[in-house]
């Protein structure tokens, strides 16, 4: 009997064990499909969020003028330069930052100055013109505690000139509660709480501001300043109540509205200002200050109540499942395209797709694929690629374009438009840095005319970004409105919803809107399921816009809207390309197969006839230096940065170029004459060789500019062969164009501290060698060896035994085996009648301010002074 209890008891127990373990893989698979249904399935989400409403229509305070009978002060601002003077703190100021923030997007030209307190003014006029047409002060008690001749020769300025000046003051703990502009009848009562901001309808700058809003409820901070004053020169612009009456007991009851930001009309002293009692901070501050710019300029600085606004809504196919748009979904999307229509005219969604990920969702979002294309006319289609490959992976163009026609094929047999002459590269890739292979397949398979990217120039900072014409292909610069991939849900934004609403609310998006006449706004397909952020944020941006600004929002199709911008910006159309290697995110996208070691080390720039070629011909002979291979077209010289080559791109000119052995020892260079005199070359330089050494040869300018005329003459150009070189120098403006052409190319390459001053611009001394060309042709060795050492070329080649100077030729060889030589052409040293004395008296006196101009600048360099600048300083001094 206790042998069978024994027995019973243990088979429980085994009956238990099994049990528990049943119980554990239970809960074990419970997990598992738990996990996946929660990663797998669509969150269960609250409602999304309903847009902004309309304009609030808020009983509003009636703001009487200070007197309806004053007219501002009519100003003649055509005679000064279209440039703002803006006197920071210092150059690290948050506001002064945000000053030149908003012009540098508004591409307005600025100067920054540190605000002198007894120092210089910086000169304002250049002969009978000034040279700016604003002032700015970011802290207006600079200006007002100016010393007094300062203070009045500013003020003569802004009279004589027409010119205005914006002025901030930030309240600190320091301040005085209530105190007195110096030198003004206006009154400053600081470290205030405010709310309930209202714009004055009165106030005459008001531009792009609407006044008919009202901002409802506490302001930021308690270091607000209100203006007071009876004068009848000042208007109020913005205003605003105290929060509570103990906060301001010096002033009347807490619910009248004082002053924040006041227009003075000149009425006073004949200037016009407008005075900030705070920073930037507040959105309404940014908004008034482009209207404080654009009437203080007369509206030369200013855009036009124009914004042009595409939004491109990427992937439309792309996404994992539970991420992409139901039937619902489309509904909405075409709802909300339908009201933003009656806003913003002609507006339409823009729509990107690669048809190999058509229906690869759930069933529910294979019928909202299904929705998108039943309704495909309502919108507008561009492709991506057919599988979303980045195009810089494909260096075969008749591959990559075998991968667009597979699109162009799906887009046929779907009904979808492929005539909108518009695509945009997955990952921006291949558009900038240019991938030429892309831009050709574009063109052959779908006749783009039209892309956009953010890439150019760079990702950051976003107000930098351009666009720019690369083989017949428009190159729009493209915006990001906070909305990504994984952006999809309201309460889950990064930062938390209210960010979302503050970039729209006055925030980065609203002020992409302001400060660019044209926005193409790049979103995703995510964006449009899920909560449709994408619908929220841009019905609540437009409404926004409408109800704070005078701006006539409306869309235009892309190819459109491409040359709407380059009529607004035609400065934009030719590129600047940099260097891919000093940008990751370039570095990313740009070909595996390239490499920036193909791009020289440094340039010989000229000028032409000043022996470049004898200098290009002696650093070849040096076994680590390389120069680049022959152009069919210009011989040694390349020719890129100056002319019609520089739109080819740097694929073009790296394939000028070996890839070196050693990147770090091997020193590649080009020589092209004509570089040191092109105004656009030092800029184009150094974007994209900002590190490379630069050499230019200079001899006496009068000399220069009779050898080319002889040079010139050479070739059989006619004009050259009929009139004398006193003729082509001498030659009046109502010459005919080809003499003065001739003239041009005589004179103004000789004119060396102009040229110079132009690259020290762009490139900083250090890399910059000036070397004495009369020196060159008596001593070479010497001079060779100087350039060695300025290049940091190892190891020093011996020139004394590799140069022997030619008696017969008159110049100096290479040495070779057995005692030959090898010269340069026969057009090198070509023999040349004398100049006539009348020549060389007329250049020396055309020349001679250049050439003092040209010592003090070498002196600044810590050069040594050419022996031919020598003599004619002291020939000058002399006579």
């Amino acid at each position: 009997m206790i042998q069978l209890w024994k027995v019973v008891r243990h088979v429980r127990q085994l009956e238990l064990h099994r049990l528990i373990l049943l119980l554990i893989a239970f809960s074990l698979i419970s997990m598992c499909f738990l996990a996946y249904y929660v990663t797998n399935s669509p969150k269960i989400k609250e409602p999304p969020p309903l847009p902004f409403s309309d304009c609030s229509n808020q009983q509003r305070v009636l703001i009487p003028p200070q007197a309806s009978w004053r007219l501002t002060k009519s100003v003649d601002t055509s005679r000064t330069e279209p440039v703002v003077l803006i006197f920071v703190e210092s150059i690290y100021s948050q506001l002064g930052q945000e000053i030149v923030a908003i012009l540098e997007s508004s591409r307005f030209k600025y100067r920054t100055e540190i605000a002198p307190g007894k120092g210089d003014m910086p000169t304002l006029t250049d002969k009978d013109r000034g040279r700016y047409a604003l002032i700015i002060y970011e802290n207006v008690l600079k200006y007002v505690n100016l010393d007094a001749w300062n203070r009045e020769l500013l003020d003569k300025y802004c009279v004589e000139y027409g010119v205005g000046i914006i002025g901030f003051f930030k309240a600190n703990e320091n301040s005085l509660l209530s105190a007195q502009l110096k030198g003004f009848p206006l009154f400053l009562h600081s470290n205030l709480g405010l709310r309930d901001y209202h714009i004055n309808p009165s106030a005459p700058l008001l531009y792009i501001t609407r006044a008919n809003e009202v901002e409802q409820g506490p302001l930021p901070g308690d270091d607000w300043t209100v203006f007071q004053s009876n004068h009848s020169t000042y208007e109020p612009v913005l205003l605003a109540s105290t929060k509570s009456s103990e906060s301001m007991p010096h002033l009347a009851t807490h619910k009248a509205l004082h002053a924040t930001v006041m227009q003075d009309l000149g009425l006073h002293d004949g200037i016009q200002r407008v005075f900030f009692g705070n920073n930037l901070n507040f959105w309404l501050h940014k908004l008034v200050f482009v209207d404080a710019i654009a009437y203080l300029t007369g509206k030369r600085l200013c855009l036009t109540l124009d914004r042009y606004v595409l939004v491109d809504i990427d992937d439309i196919f792309v996404g994992k499942e539970g991420t992409r748009m139901k039937v619902s979904d489309v509904e909405a999307l075409l709802n909300t395209q339908n009201k933003l229509r009656t806003l913003v005219p002609n507006f339409t969604f823009n729509l990107g797709f690669s048809g190999k990920f058509y229906h690869t969702g759930t069933d529910e979002e294979d019928e909202g694929d299904d929705m998108l294309l039943k309704h495909r006319k309502e919108f507008w289609w561009f492709p991506h690629m057919w599988s979303h490959m980045q195009p810089h992976l494909f260096h075969n163009v008749t591959v990559l374009a075998e991968q667009m026609k597979l699109n162009k094929q799906f887009a046929l047999e779907h009904g979808i438009p492929t005539d909108l002459g518009y695509a945009v590269a997955p990952h921006h890739s291949g558009v900038y840095p240019i991938h030429t292979q892309l831009y050709e397949a574009w063109k052959s398979v779908w006749g783009i005319q039209v892309t956009s990217t953010e890439e150019y120039p760079h990702l950051r900072p976003a107000r930098y970004r351009r666009g720019f014409i690369h083989n017949s292909i428009m190159v729009l610069p493209r915006q990001t409105c906070g909305l990504f991939t994984h952006t999809i849900f309201y309460n889950e934004y990064p930062g938390g919803s209210k960010e979302l609403d503050k970039s729209i609310r006055g925030g980065e998006l609203f002020l992409t809107v302001l400060l660019n006449p044209i926005s193409i706004f790049m979103t995703h397909l995510s964006n449009y399921g899920n909560d449709r952020l994408g619908l929220y944020t841009f019905e609540s941006l437009v409404k926004f816009v409408q109800c704070w600004t005078n701006l006539r929002l409306q869309t235009l199709p892309p190819v459109q809207l491409a040359k709407k911008y380059f009529e607004i910006f035609p400065q934009e159309k030719n590129p600047l390309w940099q260097n891919p290697c000093d940008d990751k995110r370039h570095k990313d996208i740009w070909s595996k197969e390239k490499t920036c070691d193909r791009l020289p080390k440094f340039l010989v720039v000229g000028p032409q006839k000043t022996g470049t070629t004898a200098v290009h011909f002696f650093l070849t002979m040096h076994p680590a230096v390389t120069s680049n291979s022959l152009s069919p077209a210009t011989f040694e010289e390349i020719q890129f940065f100056n002319g019609p080559n520089y739109h080819k791109g740097i694929d073009w000119y790296m394939e000028f170029f070996p890839i070196p052995s050693n990147a770090s020892t091997d020193f590649m260079f080009e020589k092209s004459a004509n570089y040191f005199d092109t105004e656009v070359v030092p800029k184009r330089g150094a974007a994209l060789l900002p590190r490379a050494k630069i050499i230019s040869i200079l001899i006496n300018p009068t000399i220069r500019a009779y050898s080319w005329y002889q040079h010139q003459r050479a070739h059989s150009d006619p004009v050259a062969l009929n009139y004398t070189f006193y003729e082509v120098v001498t030659a009046k403006s109502q010459a005919h164009l080809e003499l003065r052409n001739l003239q041009n190319r005589c004179l103004l390459p000789g004119m060396y501290s102009t040229h110079l001053e132009r690259w020290l611009m762009y490139y900083p001394s250090g890399q910059i060698l000036i070397v004495d060309g009369q020196e060159l042709r008596h001593s070479p060795a010497s001079i060779m060896e100087n350039i060695q050492k300025f290049l940091g070329v190892t190891p020093l080649f011996n020139y004394t035994q590799a140069l022997k100077f030619d008696e017969a030729k008159g110049f100096w060889c290479q040495v070779l085996d057995r005692g030959k030589t090898k010269c340069l052409g026969k057009s090198k040293g070509r023999k040349y009648p004398d100049m006539d004395s009348s020549s060389r008296l007329f250049l020396t006196d055309f020349y001679r301010e250049y050439n003092i101009e040209l010592s003090k600048l070498m002196n600044r360099l810590g050069q040594p002074l050419p022996t031919w600048l020598r003599e004619e300083l002291q020939n000058s001094s002399w006579s």
